[in-house]
């Protein structure tokens, strides 16, 4: 297990160096003059030489990179040229919003994918079967920012059931900050009022991220279970009277999970990267708004920073599903 850990460790290592290269180099190759966009199209050549300077804009692009990977070495990301702010506290406060958001999507899309993936699969080609595949191809083929916007169109302008952006209401007052998660923040603080505020601000964000992670959930699950389901122990354990919930749950569900963590650890990865069109659709004060606005600034140190983060956490639940998959399944070897 070590040594698995370790080599997942060095992998690790390599895969943010090749991020940080690649991110870095492709953002500066691009048309465009951050310096020029902080001083305006009015201002003296002198001063936007100066602001080149300052933002050691006029050095080499590989000096430019090997500076800053020096400075993240030491944990600084820069400061942003946007915000003026370090990058590192601009993450700290984005990554909250973000992280709730992808992590109720992450729920919901267990919660309802896996069940489903089961009933259709047990009843495969009825009409649950037939549902459940319909639904799941919907989920697939539906872009995130297309199914965001037939949600708002129903939910908010039709029926007024739901708000459109934001995390809390103005009226609200927000729950004093732990984590940053307004959900658990409020549940430890006792403040109800931004609980369900902030539930209700929520739901169709978190929805409408999930509706594709959970067609692929579902999918996986279906497709897991029949495999196990037509296998040699499967049909002795029904010669020998074994059926229902103990035959699913105990043995069928257990062996057809094994493939399905990798699929649910990479949605996990997918629902952190995928959360900046949702965020910008919804105005959620989250990471994914914050690069977007950034990258309209030609922002360079935001943008790194967003894609260093994004990378380092999907990596780590690549190794996370890793380790759960070994545990699974001893006898699976690399």
């Amino acid at each position: 297990m070590r040594q698995i850990i370790a080599k997942r460790l060095s992998m690790l290592v390599l895969v943010l160096l090749g991020v940080t290269l690649i991110t870095f180099f492709l953002s500066h190759v691009i048309p465009g003059d951050p310096a020029r966009m902080m001083v305006g199209q009015r201002a003296s050549e002198e001063t936007l030489q100066e602001v080149r300077r300052q933002l050691g804009l006029d050095q080499p692009v590989w000096v430019q990179y090997f500076t800053y990977m020096q400075g993240l070495l030491a944990g600084d990301f820069g400061n942003s040229i946007r915000t003026q702010q370090p990058v590192v506290d601009d993450l700290i406060k984005f990554f909250p919003a973000t992280l709730e958001l992808a992590l109720t999507a992450f729920i919901i899309a267990i919660v309802i994918g896996i069940p489903i993936g089961i009933l259709s699969a047990v009843k495969k080609d009825t009409g649950w079967d037939h549902t459940g595949r319909f639904f799941s191809i919907a989920g697939i083929s539906t872009p995130v920012f297309w199914s965001g916007l037939i949600g708002i169109l129903i939910f908010y302008k039709f029926f007024d059931l739901l708000p459109s952006s934001g995390r809390i209401d103005l009226t609200v007052t927000p729950p004093t900050t732990i984590t940053g998660l307004y959900l658990f923040d409020s549940l430890v603080t006792g403040n109800w009022a931004a609980f369900g505020n902030s539930l209700w601000h929520l739901a169709l964000p978190a929805c409408t991220l999930a509706f594709a992670q959970l067609a692929i959930v579902t999918r996986q699950v279906r497709a897991s279970m029949l495999e196990v389901l037509g296998q040699e122990y499967i049909r002795t354990a029904l010669a020998n009277g074994i059926h229902g919930p103990v035959l699913l749950f105990r043995y069928a569900l257990r062996n057809a999970l094994i493939p399905t963590i990798t699929v649910v650890g990479l949605s996990f990865g997918s629902l952190l990267g995928g959360a900046v069109v949702t965020e910008t659709i919804f105005s959620w004060p989250g990471m994914g708004k914050y690069v977007v606005e950034s990258i309209a600034f030609l922002d360079f140190p935001a943008i790194m920073g967003f894609t260093f983060v994004i990378s380092f956490g999907y990596v780590i639940i690549n190794l996370l599903v890793d380790l759960t998959y070994y545990a699974l399944d001893p006898q699976i070897k690399e």
